[in-house]
């Protein structure tokens, strides 16, 4: 199999990142998994304070370090755009969540017009807290969950 890409901001590392980034490694097998992290300028368009590129790349490369997934088995760029490499890039496949799908269908789509082969999708379902409502960086800011989708303040 050719590269696999995954992408996020990985704001806070949770338990639905995690899910996202096994799956990844899983589907890239032996071959290389490029994994793009948000720019500081594009996780600064969610309205939120998100902590810093640098910061979320340490997070990251920590996880990655507990997964003992060789560092040749990876590497990581990033993203100024929601397609990074993939539009003109040799990919085989792309892993994406729900909340990310329609980028990688768009990114099919500009494939496609620009006379390179589509890659294929291979999309994760949510990782559900203990409500049942999908764990997010967006609940974990709010305080309604921790990274494991815990309940909080209840």
């Amino acid at each position: 199999m050719g590269r696999t890409a995954v992408g996020g901001t990985f704001e806070y590392l949770h338990d639905g990142h995690k899910h996202l980034i096994k799956k990844a490694f899983e589907t890239a097998g032996d071959d290389i998994l490029d994994i793009g992290l948000t720019s500081d300028e594009m996780a600064g368009q969610k309205n939120r304070d998100i902590p810093d590129y640098p910061t979320r790349k340490a997070n990251l490369l920590y996880y990655l370090k507990e997964l003992n997934v060789p560092e040749s088995h990876y590497q990581i760029q990033m993203l100024t755009d929601p397609y990074g490499t993939t539009l003109e890039g040799d990919y085989e496949c792309i892993v994406v969540s729900p909340e990310t799908y329609p980028v990688a269908l768009k990114i099919n789509e500009l494939r496609k017009a620009n006379g390179r082969p589509e890659i294929k999708i291979v999309r994760i379902e949510y990782v559900m807290a203990d409500d049942d409502i999908p764990i997010s960086s967006t609940r974990i800011v709010h305080g309604e969950i921790d990274v494991h989708g815990h309940l909080k303040g209840s």
